[in-house]
């Protein structure tokens, strides 16, 4: 004949409650050492698609400055231009390239006085707070030559 002890040990089949809690425990100490090192990747992802965009758009402003003399006011120009009588020509880019965070970039041109008074064309992604800090803090360029850190 069984005794209540082994009986009551045949019967539980589950788990106790600070079983659950433990592996949830362990599980968290695993996601908070692994999620940070994933969204760093995927940061420094964005920021390489984002350079990419913009080398993109500086071959198509080449194209276009050769064509035209100058560059344009602005990049929509480089979807639907327009030769010196008016004429609708072939676009420079079938679409908008936007940034990795699916942002628009932002483009001026300026006159560079370290290349005897050229214009030279500044394109910039606001970067992953998408605040536009006109080129700078966490903003990807096309001017600036440092890599950060990912």
């Amino acid at each position: 004949m069984k005794t209540r002890r082994k009986l009551r040990q045949e019967l539980r089949r589950g788990f106790t409650l600070l079983e659950v809690l433990l592996v949830l425990v362990i599980l968290g100490v695993i996601a908070a050492l692994v999620v940070p090192r994933l969204l760093g990747v995927q940061q420094g992802s964005y920021k390489d698609a984002t350079k990419a965009s913009i080398a993109g758009l500086e071959a198509a402003l080449d194209i276009y400055t050769v064509q035209h003399d100058g560059y344009p006011e602005s990049l929509d120009d480089l979807l639907e231009p327009v030769d010196r009588d008016g004429n609708n020509m072939q676009p420079y880019l079938k679409e908008f390239p936007r940034d990795g965070w699916g942002e628009r970039f932002n483009y001026k041109v300026e006159i560079d006085e370290d290349m005897a008074g050229a214009q030279v064309a500044r394109i910039w992604s606001n970067g992953p707070d998408r605040k536009d800090d006109d080129g700078d803090g966490d903003d990807v360029n096309n001017w600036s030559t440092s890599d950060d850190d990912r």
